[in-house]
């Protein structure tokens, strides 16, 4: 039975986006300590590595509009898959800091390439009914991609923690060709260089912009140190792929993020969603020696990690529907500034601190944030109902 073009789109767009997002650009995290034990690295120089995964990740964001505009919005997935392999092999063989660095901002890159194209591929060639289903099915390949990767750190705990980044280079080969076979190509589109008006634009977006701060400050130290603070604990080997699994698999709920924010508000939504990582963070930090408290952690975690990122899309749109794409990508660009900071900050403080006071103090300001943005918007609403019709 031939797939429809929807369905063939979404699951070219799940292999791409989840190799990219939920193998590539979290993986540095994953295999974090071994891969301090193994190079010799400080604190401060394995936050900086960690920043410059996203680093890669911004400059794939701010390419990946100019490669749509030129040569189509295929262009630049092709491009992200190309980039995920050969990021993934040079950390592989990385024997120094700086190819490790090298292979993480062009496997953290990927990312940044192949998200909002797909969004654009979707609208322009995908019928009207089935784009809801064919975005779905692409935000879900994060969560398939993580539990891929909760596969591979079985792998490392068997052998060396390059198995995991070998095994995600070819995971990179298959989703890239897959990509090609399966999505067409389209025109070039060069609106993103002819939209004006940047000053409404971040009028508009000055609520999910904040949002994006917190939001993806707090999920980066929680992928950046997850593996770490296990790692320093009494628990089995198990615990770490055990997390990332169940982060993947509690992840797929982010499906139904569109049809509760058209129920109770996509603000509400993404307020409950930093309040929810929040209370993974604090777990993760207050008690991480117990391996329930830990898979709590990460199936809580998991819930707030997708529904946060998919809220942000919806959220976007709702604000400036004319101009989806444009809101959407100006977000993206400011979490990955927060995200290129936060390691940075974080292996600076840590010797300083402690692991586990640092996941809490990041705990504190999600959950501050997540109240916060719950009171702006019931002040919001009842501006409306005290001036409305």
């Amino acid at each position: 039975m031939a797939l429809s073009v929807g369905n063939r789109i979404g699951l070219a767009g799940a292999a791409v986006v989840g190799v990219a997002f939920g193998m590539a650009r979290y993986a540095y995290g994953l295999t974090l300590p071994d891969i301090r034990e193994d190079l010799g690295l400080s604190e401060l120089v394995l936050g900086l590595v960690s920043s410059a995964t996203f680093a890669g990740y911004l400059a794939g964001l701010l390419l990946a509009g100019r490669l749509a505009a030129r040569y189509g919005s295929r262009a630049p997935t092709t491009v992200g898959g190309a980039c995920g392999v050969l990021g993934s092999v040079l950390v592989t063989l990385a024997q120094s800091p700086g190819l490790l660095a090298v292979g993480v901002v062009l496997a953290g890159s990927a990312g940044g390439l192949v998200w909002a194209p797909y969004s654009d591929i979707v609208t322009r060639v995908v019928p009207l009914r089935q784009q809801p289903r064919a975005l779905a099915i692409i935000t879900t390949g994060t969560s398939g991609g993580l539990l891929l990767l909760g596969g591979l750190a079985v792998l490392a705990a068997l052998g060396s923690w390059r198995l995991v980044w070998a095994g995600i280079a070819l995971a990179a080969v298959a989703a890239a060709l897959v990509n090609l076979r399966l999505v067409p190509k389209t025109r070039p589109d060069p609106r993103p260089d002819q939209q004006p008006g940047g000053s409404s634009l971040a009028a508009a977006l000055r609520v999910p912009g904040a949002y994006s701060v917190v939001y993806f400050a707090v999920i980066v130290i929680y992928f950046t140190y997850a593996a770490d603070v296990l790692d320093r604990g009494d628990l089995p080997a198990a615990a770490v792929p055990a997390l990332y699994a169940a982060i993947g698999l509690t992840g797929m709920v982010g499906v139904v993020t569109g049809a509760l924010a058209q129920r109770v508000g996509s603000s509400r939504v993404a307020a409950l969603c930093l309040v929810t990582i929040a209370a993974a963070l604090a777990l993760l930090g207050l008690a991480s020696d117990s391996l329930t408290a830990t898979m709590i952690s990460a199936c809580i975690f998991g819930v707030g990690y997708m529904m946060g990122s998919a809220v942000l899309a919806v959220w976007t749109a709702e604000l400036v529907p004319d101009r989806a794409g444009a809101a959407f990508t100006a977000c993206l660009v400011v979490g990955a500034l927060t995200s290129v900071a936060a390691p940075a900050v974080a292996g600076a403080v840590i010797p300083g601190l402690g692991l586990g006071t640092l996941l809490v103090i990041t705990a504190v300001v999600s959950l501050l944030a997540g109240v916060a943005l719950l009171l702006h918007g019931s002040s919001r609403r009842g501006a409306v109902g005290e001036t409305g019709p």
